[in-house]
């Protein structure tokens, strides 16, 4: 049965919850996902299995995997489609012990590389295509001892084959310190950090979203997160797992996420903003009811009170719409009911407060410390600033990382020992309330540093999304620090076109010069659409948009005469193809060359389009996908490296 856990639960492993349920509760239905593809037409098929099934499938996957070299303490890479494969294969690798590291894809390649290198994975599972890379760049993958495919459609059914008549002995015992998984920040602030969650911590986070968001009546929930749908089995729930892609939730089809909801009564999601936007814009304009749905939690990045509104019109009067605060070291830090959220704190993002993201979650306890980017070892007295002063974001309790996975360096510059706890300096900047709620403000590393003080992002891009036809917006900033230039990006609303700009710049102006916040900021920009993060199609990656603006503005980024040189050389390439009547065939060499040439003017080219179309989404230029491939036919890659060979932006 859902609910708060006990004493006695807390300090179980997730394992066990699972064995737990799975003895008291055999026919309990476990898990609904999508059965086979996507028919071309009518609604898709899906298929269930009850508790007592997928703990069986659980342990023997468990026995599959140690017969496989893969026991306690093994840490192996999980690259594996997102659904209820995943969840049967991470349950089955906490049963036995090992440590599963949960690489995002949508960090880039190189980057995914590099944490899977880092680490030094020693098992490594995953779908055909991540084993052909596997072959391709060995290198990351040097310490792999164990190696496992799985099919797409039936993949784990010869290693749950392959432990069935083994022992299966149960759950592996784990103490609250114990590494249980490690898990990747997004990068988008930095390089990857690989973050230690341990078994309490786990539990931990297990606790921290019980207590804060669910009853005993809410039995049911959608996962579009693969880490919510653990928690929801470790507490008893029927996890419906959708048709969507969960490496790319923007792209979810709201109308299966509907059905879903309605097909299977559904109580509860966890979602990012990116999905619920879509979703509530489909439920308002069909007038489609979804009565079971009593819940809804986001995260991934804060919840504007349009999208809450929005939400709050399209569900039953007695839901609740949660927004949660946390990260990949701490989940969840706070959150905050949308009815709270738009009774006072609403207006707080017009006013250049920042965004309110609640009172810190159960178990969790936060603070906010004077702004520096160096180290702080130990905690003392003077550290915390005052009461509605502006600070960096710290947290303590049982959900928070102790620390990062063999990175003294990123520990140095996170972690604060304070006695027996020890702080985690999230790098956001915020203040709290005399009601004890949280005001995010933004990231650190993101503050516009002028030479007249530090601008933070957040607290001044709510002054301006208040305009109605403006979607967001994106402080940045370019030049040293102390002198930087701050540049608003503007995405307009989906029905306002670019001739409307001149107008609407003009009351940003007066917008932002209505607030000594704000006032200082000159240079605004319209954009076609930001680029933003993979994993939640929300967080803007703002180190891009810097540099577009700076490009816009000043032009320091055109291309040089030497790049225009070198892209003359695709050019006159090309001019050879096209003069081969007038070649003399009997010469080998001109011959040689113009084979040569060929090869690398159509093939070459070819083979780069998908690298060029990934960079185009990268830099959210606006540009059809037909015009980069066929700029990219022409020109190659010198369409968007510089001279020196390094990417610096597309630039046609």
């Amino acid at each position: 049965m859902s609910g708060t856990m006990t004493g006695t639960t807390r300090h179980a492993s997730l394992a066990e919850l699972l064995a737990r349920h799975a003895t008291r509760t055999p026919g309990r239905t476990a898990v609904v996902h999508p059965a086979g593809r996507q028919g071309s037409s009518g609604p898709p098929a899906y298929t269930s299995v009850d508790y007592g099934d997928f703990a069986a499938r659980v342990t023997a996957c468990s026995a599959g995997l140690r017969a496989r070299g893969i026991g306690p303490g093994t840490r192996t890479a999980l690259l594996v489609t997102p659904g209820a494969e995943l969840l049967v294969l991470v349950f089955a690798l906490m049963h036995t012990g090992a440590v599963p590291v949960v690489v995002d894809p949508g960090m880039g390649l190189g980057r995914m590389l590099d944490c899977i290198r880092r680490v030094g994975v020693q098992a490594f599972i995953g779908v055909p295509s991540a084993h052909l890379l596997r072959r391709l760049r060995p290198r990351a993958f040097a310490g792999v001892e164990s190696v496992i495919t799985l099919p797409r459609g039936n993949g784990l059914e010869e290693l749950t084959a392959l432990g069935a008549d083994r022992p299966q002995p149960p759950p592996q015992a784990s103490g609250p310190d114990d590494v249980a998984l490690i898990g990747y920040t997004t990068g988008s602030t930095g390089p990857a950090k690989p973050v230690e969650i341990t078994a309490g911590m786990l539990r931990g986070m297990a606790h921290g979203v019980e207590a804060g968001h669910f009853t005993a009546e809410m039995t049911t929930t959608l996962v579009t997160m693969p880490l919510m749908g653990v928690f929801d089995l470790a507490a008893g729930r029927t996890v419906v797992v959708p048709r969507m892609n969960m490496g790319r939730v923007g792209a979810a089809d709201p109308r299966l996420l509907t059905d879903a909801i309605q097909r299977f009564g559904v109580h509860a999601m966890f979602a990012s903003p990116a999905l619920l936007g879509p979703l509530s814009a489909h439920l308002a304009k069909t007038g489609t009811q979804v009565p079971s749905l009593r819940l809804i939690v986001s995260g991934g990045a804060p919840v504007s009170p349009g999208l809450m509104r929005a939400l709050r019109a399209v569900l039953p009067g007695d839901a609740h719409v949660f927004s949660t605060y946390g990260s990949t070291e701490a989940l969840p830090m706070a959150l905050v009911e949308s009815r709270e959220a738009l009774a006072g704190p609403a207006d707080g993002p017009a006013a250049a407060l920042g965004v309110c993201v609640g009172r810190p979650a159960p178990g969790a306890t936060v603070r906010t410390i004077e702004v520096g980017d160096g180290p702080i070892p130990f905690w003392t007295r003077g550290l915390r600033v005052a009461e509605g002063e502006i600070g960096e974001i710290v947290v303590s309790g049982d959900a928070v990382s102790p620390r990062y996975f063999r990175s003294p360096r990123a520990d140095a510059a996170h972690k604060i020992q304070d006695g027996g706890r020890r702080w985690h300096r999230t790098g956001d900047v915020g203040w709290i309330d005399g009601e004890g709620r949280i005001w995010f403000c933004g990231r650190k590393s993101h503050r516009v540093r002028t030479a007249h003080g530090d601008l933070h992002t957040v607290r001044c891009e709510g002054v301006f999304n208040s305009h109605p036809q403006v979607e967001r917006t994106a402080l940045v900033g370019f030049g040293p620090h102390g002198e930087q230039r701050p540049v608003l990006c503007v995405e307009l609303g989906p029905d306002t076109g670019p001739g409307h700009w001149p107008r609407i710049e003009r009351e940003l102006r007066a917008l932002g010069a209505g607030n000594p916040v704000t006032k200082g900021i000159e240079d605004f920009l319209p954009h076609p659409g930001f680029p933003v993060d993979i994993r939640h199609n929300a967080k803007i990656r703002r180190e891009l948009l810097a540099g577009w603006a700076e490009d816009r503005l000043t032009g320091s980024r055109r291309p040089t005469s030497a790049d225009r040189a070198l892209r003359a050389v695709p050019l006159l390439g090309w001019a050879y193809l096209a003069a081969w009547p007038l070649l003399p065939w009997d010469h080998p060499a001109l011959t040689a060359l113009w084979w040569i040439d060929a090869f690398l003017s159509v093939v070459v080219h070819a083979l780069q389009i998908p690298s060029a179309l990934r960079r185009e989404r990268e830099l959210a230029t606006g540009r059809r996908p037909w015009a980069t491939a066929a700029l990219t036919m022409l020109f190659g890659a010198t369409r968007w490296r510089r001279h020196g060979g390094g990417p610096k932006g597309a630039a046609a």
